[in-house]
């Protein structure tokens, strides 16, 4: 077995000697199923690569599904984590902090926010999105309370809590909590006919991915956003835009959205906002929208925390100052680029460092098995989809050692089923 280094709980959770297998029988004694068996029992990173409890490293090419922006133990994020958590730790909403306050400022700089524009402080995107589901649920329209309708697409993802759920369109996610909250309407994935005749003046609200990362990384087009943004304008009804899984630099830009040039009423961020530390946020953009929640209407104990606010300061300063965001944007050319030309690979999507590739057949599970056994930690949202989300630090080398792996993984997988 190969020697891992320590980490400072090592003694509190006593890791010495213990196999995985161990640890995954401890871990079905007592936690709740939810997410199936773990395919590997993790405890020590470094930027792109992670070691299990084995010994075994592998490249990280999934980033905690699109969290790691920094990859893992990123010394300037954990250094301004343990100095914020020796200073101050948590204060609850009946107080602010500096952090706080300076991550608010941050956020609607980056998103050249308009005058009046406001930040809420969540803990998670699930989070974020339902605070944006109340959100819309405020723009009623007036006296009248005519807009009661929500418009989320097929293939949507925005979360696992109701709100958020029932925007969500996979009905395995959604058949087992129903009733969900109502008077949502999902409809076709970016067909332009399709939303314009769905938003009228009875929609308080379209919720948007500009890329749909649980759907197999589809992006919308430029044009579509931007219909979107007429659309919703036209008839008083919200924007909102879940940019958690795109947002923060995942596509090379700080928003996915930028590209098409427009300014929705509201972004939803999370992720790899915190860079591994859980944070969440709410954007709202201009003062009308901002708004729409008064005091009392949403809350949160652990939402603008002090500690997280401080990570996701330091990782977007660690983005900014570290050219993080062309390497995204390079790296992520690269590997779509080769992607495409590898035999099996019929199709690749994406932007940056979001990226999503089908199969010649139906073998995606088994793929992700294969690749963890070769070293590799990658996903499949669907049965012929492989989807990377690698932290934004990626070097080609690394991305180059996965790509001259590929062929070898994918038939290993072939020839399993």
């Amino acid at each position: 077995m190969n020697t891992v280094e320590k980490s400072p709980v090592t003694e509190l959770v006593e890791t010495t000697g213990h196999a995985g297998s161990e640890w995954l029988s401890r871990y079905s004694s007592s936690l709740m199923g939810v997410f199936g068996t773990p395919q590997r029992v993790l405890v020590r990173g470094s930027g792109c690569l992670v070691w299990d409890a084995d010994g075994k490293e592998y490249l990280d090419l999934l980033g905690g599904i699109a969290v790691n922006a920094l990859g893992h133990a990123h010394p300037f994020v954990t250094s301004v984590i343990a100095s914020q958590l020796s200073t101050l730790g948590h204060v609850s909403n009946f107080f602010t902090s500096p952090t706080q306050i300076a991550l608010a400022e941050k956020l609607l700089a980056l998103a050249d926010a308009p005058a009046g524009s406001k930040v809420f402080f969540t803990n998670s995107g699930t989070e974020a999105n339902e605070a944006a589901f109340k959100l819309a649920r405020r723009n009623t329209g007036g006296s009248n309370t005519k807009r009661t309708k929500i418009i989320a697409l097929e293939g949507a993802f925005h979360g696992r809590t109701m709100g958020a759920l029932a925007l969500t369109s996979k009905e395995a996610y959604r058949t087992p909590f129903e009733p969900l909250p109502g008077g949502v309407e999902h409809i076709p994935f970016g067909d332009i006919e399709a939303l314009k005749d769905a938003v009228d003046e009875t929609v308080a609200a379209v919720f948007l991915e500009p890329i749909q990362g649980e759907a197999g990384v589809r992006p919308l087009s430029p044009e579509y956003l931007r219909a979107a943004r007429e659309l919703t304008a036209r008839v008083g009804a919200l924007l909102i835009l879940d940019e958690v899984q795109t947002g923060i630099g995942r596509t090379g830009k700080w928003f996915a959205s930028e590209e098409a040039g427009i300014v929705p009423d509201a972004i939803t961020l999370a992720k790899g906002l915190g860079g591994g530390f859980p944070i969440g946020a709410l954007v709202t953009m201009g003062e009308q929208t901002s708004s729409l929640l008064s005091a009392g209407q949403h809350g949160t104990t652990f939402g603008g925390n002090p500690v997280a606010t401080a990570a996701a300061l330091a990782t977007l300063h660690a983005i900014e100052s570290q050219n993080v965001l062309a390497n995204a944007t390079a790296v992520g050319e690269h590997l779509r680029s080769a992607l495409a030309a590898l035999p099996g690979v019929t199709e690749v999507r994406g932007a940056g460092l979001l990226i999503g590739f089908d199969l010649d057949a139906d073998v995606a599970p088994a793929v992700v098995q294969a690749a963890l056994d070769a070293g590799f930690i990658i996903n499949s949202p669907g049965p012929r989809t492989i989807r990377l989300a690698p932290p934004l630090v990626l070097t080609t080398a690394q991305a180059d050692s996965f790509l001259a792996a590929f062929p070898a993984i994918l038939q290993t997988a072939k020839d399993a089923q």
